[in-house]
């Protein structure tokens, strides 16, 4: 029987017309499938979960755009198979043949099932924008957020929609999107595809950083913008091969195709490329590594000097050295310090590498990073710096003397005892422990331990006036843990004093 010439007559005005009407049809349909409500749901319940709590409140929205793109991913995988199901529906239930007589011609049912997907993409946007947005919006955000970024998302979740249509073009079988998810789940989602900083692991939708490295946003050297081409280029392609398959060979549809897989290849070549940083990138980050471009500011008597995003937050940093040293007797109660931010940007997002202690005299280093554990290990650095002189004499201190420091440094917080526990290595409030800082760890040895511990447990309002009173003793290179629990009026250790422990 010869196919109605609905193409040939006044249909054709009516065909987008049409195709719009089932695309919204089918876009209502597919958000209200099960796969996809499953998937936002628990994508939405993720976000609330995550965002309360997300980087101790102080947040770089340079980082907070990355982290909107691994959740979209699983949204999109329910798409892809939802998109596929509804394509193959006129299979599974022998609805075919009363479909060859509508207004629809098979590419234009494609077509609509290609547009069905957009709302769900939009839908994304929306998440991923309420997620940046009530990070952006905590008092301790800084930074600057990607636009080419933030679309990874939405456009992850187009890609996998458009490739469930084009999938069930390819293979009328119903198993098929099952079996593709599976494959995407090992090689996307559980990470066992390839990795790395190569140009193959950006040829994946997402391509996250989990370095704990936070890095200036202009010495990130991620090609997101050309991924973000990639990804736009590569769903639309794949849509229009859909509706290619399905017989839509007009010369739209077959412009459509090389245009869109012009820009897949385009973006897929360039972001290639961008992996590998520029000279003059390279050149930056060394700048920013050795010898930075910082602003400087003051506040009190102390100088506090950071990369132009982190400004902001000196009066943060600033806090905390006043109540440290507030509690500091002799001339380091008013002693003049500066606070430089410091960082290693020489190997990128890669890079962890320990920042060394300085050397110069009342110099403090902060990182990128703030808040949670951050907190009692800058204190400590500053307390370091007080006791000792430099950062890099602090580290090297065997004695009494850290019984002082961890006192000025976790004495003044909320929950000493849970500062103590969060800023030495092994969460531990007994024995010999490593003590994090911005550069170089201290070290406590169990009698250290236990006169601090006995200092924090149960406060005593006199022990800052016995500080103040015997600094000098207190700070003295050589002074035993027994004679500082005594000046300060505890018990002394139980074991002798040895950082040989």
């Amino acid at each position: 029987m010869a196919a109605p010439p609905a193409e040939d007559t006044g249909a054709r005005g009516n065909g987008a017309r049409a195709v719009l009407a089932l695309a919204r049809f089918e876009a209502r349909r597919l958000l209200l499938s099960v796969p996809v409500v499953i998937a936002f749901v628990a994508y939405v319940a993720w976000i609330v979960w995550r965002t309360r709590s997300s980087w101790d409140g102080s947040p770089a929205l340079q980082d907070v755009d990355r982290a909107t793109q691994s959740m979209p991913m699983l949204v999109g995988l329910a798409v892809l198979l939802s998109a596929n199901l509804a394509v193959l529906r006129s299979g599974r239930y022998g609805t075919e043949h009363h479909l060859a007589v509508l207004v629809l011609t098979p590419w234009r049912r494609t077509a609509a099932h290609a547009l069905s997907v957009v709302p769900a993409a939009l839908l994304t946007a929306v998440c991923v924008a309420g997620q940046f947005t009530w990070e952006a919006s905590k008092p301790g955000a800084i930074g600057h957020g990607s636009p080419a970024e933030l679309l990874v998302g939405p456009l992850t979740v187009l890609l996998c929609g458009t490739v469930g249509v084009l999938l069930a073009r390819l293979v009328r079988s119903a198993p098929a999107a099952p079996l593709l998810l599976v494959v995407l789940l090992f090689t996307l989602v559980l990470g066992t595809g390839p990795g790395g900083a190569s140009g193959l692991s950006w040829l994946a939708p997402v391509v996250p950083d989990t370095s704990s490295n936070t890095l200036p946003s202009d010495l990130l050297g991620r090609p997101a913008a050309w991924h973000a081409l990639y990804l736009a280029g590569a769903g639309l392609c794949a849509a229009f091969l859909a509706v290619l398959l399905a017989g839509g060979r007009n010369l739209a549809v077959r412009a459509g195709v090389a245009l869109t897989l012009a820009l897949a290849v385009t973006g897929g070549v360039l972001q290639a490329r961008g992996v590998t940083p520029s000279p003059e990138l390279t050149a930056a980050r060394e700048r920013a590594s050795v010898r930075p471009e910082q602003t400087c500011v003051e506040h009190g008597g102390s100088t506090y000097c950071a990369f132009p995003e982190w400004v902001p937050r000196t009066g943060t940093w600033a806090g905390v050295v006043d109540r440290v040293q507030a509690l500091a007797g002799g001339s380091a109660h008013e002693r003049r310090l500066v606070v430089r931010q410091r960082i290693d940007a020489r190997y990128g997002l890669e890079g962890d590498s320990a920042i060394p202690a300085l050397a110069d005299a009342h110099q403090v280093t902060v990182g990128t990073a703030w808040g949670g554990n951050r907190i009692p290990e800058f204190s400590s650095a500053v307390a370091a710096v007080l006791v000792a002189g430099t950062e890099k004499a602090g580290n090297e201190i065997c004695d009494g003397r850290m019984v002082t420091l961890m006192w000025l440094s976790l004495s003044w917080q909320d929950d000493p005892m849970n500062a103590l526990r969060r800023v030495r290595l092994d969460d531990s409030v007994k024995g010999s422990a490593v003590v994090l800082s911005p550069t170089d760890p201290l070290s406590m040895t169990e009698g250290q331990t236990d006169v601090v511990r006995r200092l924090l447990e149960k406060p005593d309002p006199g022990v800052g006036d016995r500080v103040k009173a015997h600094w000098a003793e207190l700070t003295a290179p050589g002074v035993t843990t027994a004679r500082a629990a005594e000046l300060l009026g505890v018990a002394g250790p139980e074991k002798a004093d040895s950082c040989e422990e």
